[in-house]
């Protein structure tokens, strides 16, 4: 497994998505190739996230697919769901959920072989959640996507609000169930 150094800078549509990255990069086989892979799986993220942070539902599916055993670890904590949980009624529920955001995100590490990509992310987010005020919504993010064919899919989501770090009082708190 060879290492290279990834330095990039861009700006999505309309001002609405960011991304930058500046970290180091692990891939197998073929660098150019997976770092190719690489940079089209952080855009698509960065697209894809701020369209759902608009709540633009359409936008959101038309670039992210899940994968048939996809997972998701909520910010919110709680009992994993499963790909087979996304009806069309829940899809749609999701887009209804958020509101008028924006969103950018900042890439801490990425991972990549022939059929897998990972992708240690900071989303930075101010956005309206469920009729809730706008506030600022920072999540550590990790995204597993996965080749199937010739398509990349989301297999795995996790994230947490922990981007501001909680002290061992607050963590053991937590995994006490205490509120």
């Amino acid at each position: 497994m060879s290492t290279s150094r990834c330095n990039i800078l861009a700006a999505g549509s309309a001002g609405s998505t960011a991304f930058e990255t500046s970290s180091r990069s692990a891939h197998a086989g073929s660098n150019s190739d997976h770092e190719t892979d690489v940079a089209e799986l952080i855009q698509r993220s960065a697209d894809s996230n701020a369209a759902l942070m608009r709540g633009d539902i359409d936008t959101y599916r038309t670039l992210i697919s899940y994968t048939d055993d996809f997972t998701l670890m909520s910010p919110f904590g709680g009992t994993p769901s499963r790909g087979s949980e996304y009806t069309p009624e829940r899809i749609e529920a999701m887009g209804r959920f958020f509101k008028n955001g924006i969103f950018k995100q900042e890439v801490v590490q990425s991972y990549a072989s022939a059929d897998m990509v990972v992708l240690a992310i900071i989303e930075r987010q101010n956005v309206e959640v469920r009729g809730l005020p706008a506030q600022e919504w920072p999540l550590r993010v990790t995204l597993v996507y996965r080749r199937e064919e010739s398509e990349w899919r989301l297999a795995h989501r996790h994230a947490d609000p922990l981007v501001r770090g909680i002290s061992l009082e607050q963590a053991a708190a937590l995994a006490r169930g205490d509120t």
